[in-house]
């Protein structure tokens, strides 16, 4: 087997539109060499290769579907090269098919949904590239995200109001709390953090916060007996850009995200954000 890494495949799959599974047989062809496998894949007649090559897909929409009794929740993000096709009826059937599908699924990871089958006889993958080739453009199926087991809410953020939501959070809550969830979505989506806890945070990441803040602090002139505040100081300016329970809340920067579930009496257990294209 040829030595080629994830990074390589969605590459290729980026480059041509070919599906997952088509992308690591060239590669495995090709030695793990990309621009080889884009030969291959357009010698096998892959649909669109040669039109799609270098295009970029970085429209599209982010779908949610939540159960009706809000236990268990599905966020898809589906991209497309222009706002024309995302906007369209017939691209938003796609991103909803797809959601439908991982609900009832509940596949472990991209892989294993692209590789699921949607309908009789056809995956996700397949399913994919049909969409491709109806609507005339790469359609890349990148990434979802599943909860289920607690309290499940969405929050879905228009950029533009004649396009399908760009920007999607998906939230899971120990228990009931709608007016939470919500309000703690919309946080989300208004802040981008990148990490719920502190402890998620690698770290050699946390260590390397450390250095450059010392290494700045230095580079300023400040006195030696302060750079230990000054250090800690500036991690915890980290932290608050991102985590989210150390966030300012949007609502009331005078209390953390934190402070707003213990009032609540509540507990955040996941959350995933999508933005289209980022």
């Amino acid at each position: 087997m040829a030595n080629f890494t994830a990074a390589d495949v969605k590459k290729l799959r980026e480059l041509t539109g070919a599906g997952m599974m088509d992308c690591k047989k060239a590669l495995d062809e090709a030695e793990g060499i990309v621009d080889k496998a884009v030969e291959i894949l357009r010698v096998k007649g892959q649909k669109g290769v040669a039109k799609r090559e270098g295009r970029s897909a970085e429209n599209g929409a982010v779908v949610s579907l939540i159960a009706d009794d809000k236990s268990s929740g599905v966020l898809v993000e589906l991209k497309c090269e222009t706002d024309f096709v995302a906007k369209g009826d017939k691209f938003v059937v796609v991103a909803d098919a797809i959601a439908a599908h991982v609900a009832k699924t509940s596949p472990a990871d991209l892989e294993a949904l692209l590789a699921s089958e949607i309908e009789a006889g056809k995956t996700v993958q397949a399913f994919v590239d049909e969409a491709n080739a109806t609507l005339g453009e790469k359609i890349v199926l990148d990434r979802f995200a599943q909860f289920s087991g607690g309290f499940v809410a969405a929050y879905m953020h228009r950029t533009s109001p004649d396009l399908p939501p760009q920007v999607g959070v998906l939230v899971e809550l120990d228990k009931e709390d709608a007016t939470v969830a919500k309000d703690v979505a919309q946080h989300i989506a208004a802040f981008a953090p990148k990490f719920l806890t502190r402890d998620e945070i690698p770290a050699e990441t946390v260590e390397n916060e450390r250095r450059v803040a010392e290494a700045t602090a230095r580079e300023e002139g400040k006195p030696e007996g302060a750079l230990p505040k000054i250090v800690e100081g500036r991690v915890t300016g980290f932290f608050k850009e991102n985590v989210l329970v150390d966030q300012p809340f949007a609502k009331d920067n005078k209390k953390s995200v934190q402070k707003i579930l213990d009032e609540a009496g509540v507990s955040l257990k996941h959350f995933a954000r999508f933005r289209v294209g980022v």
